[in-house]
């Protein structure tokens, strides 16, 4: 079995939720826990962090690996979904899983799969597990796929837990309140297990998770009342955090965004925490990892910047929670917009367009995903908020189209409301001469 063979099988043989959005999704454990007792638990031969969270959790989760990773530690990275190739889910110490070890586990999985029909992350997720015994890693860092209470990765015992940010997304799986949102996020808390929140959100929210917390005795930590930050100044390609009451340097963090501010205090707050469990992490490896959290674990498409002249900017946000700081991101630049956008059926797409900014030209277009809202629907809908823009079939010609109407010198061009839609960009970038 070659390594695509093995990918076309997973997909082919599995439900995936990228294809095929919430008929994919199996909540509930009995099968994950099937497969866990198959493979003889794999996540007991290693210490784990658990990360959850509508938004973040995917910044939070690398930036937790990499500051382990420069304290000389073996760490494992679990996140979801790839952008380019499956292999970016499973890391050790920033490289992906072999295609080799993917082709061996598949092959030998088959009968289970076909056995016990698992879904796409049910199967991939074990995989996983199962790879960061086999590299021995010492921790191993895990994003929640979905929700949290019934996400398949919910069957690890973490040393502590991460709740990055609670806003309204996958509505029909996980409530329409955030208040239900938040008890769904809020079953990755475990007993006697400290629990990170990193925005605390609102008062009904916040006592969601003390109520948890309490039912569980785990010691709770809001990262708001922990970290106090004094200024976030950009500093291209990232920004620095300085700390209220600390005599110490900014913080360099190596990703740029304005969100990163609550990412950042959830970061700090579990590497202090991950401190008082005795755990070796000094301060140049606590700056280290944050500087070069890009080079040590591969994220991207957080408020990257692929080009210049002009300037090309992608983002993955694709709710209208992330697409806010997006947009005030974008305005604070004070220069002409062009937005590349394509979004999938399955969102909140009015909640994001009334977001948007109505100044900025519009490239109205579609990922290569089945779940993808045709361009011509999405112009329809982002016209009642004031849109403005034309139609293109995939990102390349809305780029290409971009980068003829924009201004070298002054413009600037965004690409998101969608993963799918980054992915499709960052594989035609790598493919093409066009940047």
């Amino acid at each position: 079995m070659t390594y695509q063979e093995a990918i076309e099988y997973l997909y082919a043989a599995t439900p995936v939720f990228q294809q095929v959005g919430t008929t994919a999704y199996k909540p509930g454990l009995e099968t994950t826990h099937t497969l866990d007792t198959h493979y003889g638990h794999p996540h007991r031969c290693y210490r784990t962090i658990h990360v959850g969270g509508t938004n973040g959790k995917g910044s939070t989760s690398h930036t937790i690996a990499a500051v382990l990773q420069a304290s000389g530690y073996r760490v494992g990275l679990f996140t979801s979904p790839h952008l380019l190739d499956f292999r970016e889910r499973i890391r050790v110490n920033g490289e992906m899983v072999s295609e080799d070890f993917v082709c061996r586990f598949v092959e030998e999985a088959k009968p289970l799969i076909e056995e016990r029909s698992p879904s796409f992350f049910e199967i991939t997720t074990l995989m996983a597990f199962d790879y960061f015994r086999q590299a021995q890693v010492d921790f191993a860092v895990i994003e929640v796929g979905l929700g949290g209470r019934l996400d398949c990765t919910n069957i690890i015992s973490p040393i502590v837990s991460v709740i990055t940010s609670i806003s309204k997304d996958h509505t029909q799986l996980l409530g329409d309140t955030l208040e239900a949102i938040a008890r769904e996020k809020a079953g990755i808390i475990k007993p006697h297990t400290p629990v990170i929140i990193g925005r605390g959100e609102s008062p009904k929210v916040r006592e969601v998770f003390v109520k948890k917390a309490a039912e569980e005795e785990a010691p709770i930590i809001f990262a708001e009342e922990a970290v106090h930050i004094k200024a976030q100044t950009p500093e291209f390609p990232g920004q620095s955090f300085t700390l209220k009451g600390e005599e110490a340097l900014p913080y360099y963090f190596g990703l740029g965004g304005l969100v990163q501010r609550d990412n950042f205090r959830a970061i700090y707050a579990t590497i202090q925490e991950l401190r008082s469990q005795g755990i070796a992490i000094s301060e140049e490896a606590f700056r280290d990892g944050l500087r070069n959290v890009v080079s040590l674990t591969g994220l991207r498409g957080r408020w990257e910047v692929l080009s210049q002249h002009p300037t090309l900017i992608c983002d993955t946000a694709h709710n209208e929670d992330g697409v806010r700081y997006i947009v005030e991101q974008l305005r604070s630049l004070q220069r002409p917009l062009h937005i590349i956008f394509g979004m999938v059926n399955d969102k909140d797409i009015r909640g994001v367009l009334q977001r948007l900014p109505k100044e900025a030209r519009y490239y109205f277009t579609a990922a290569s995903v089945p779940r993808a809202l045709a361009p011509e629907d999405l112009q329809a809908l982002a016209e009642q908020y004031g849109l403005q823009g034309a139609t293109y079939p995939n990102v390349h010609e809305a780029l290409i189209a971009a980068r003829k109407a924009a201004n070298p010198d002054t413009d600037v061009l965004f690409v998101g409301g969608s993963n799918f839609l980054i992915s499709d960009l960052l594989a035609d970038l790598s493919t093409t001469d066009i940047n």
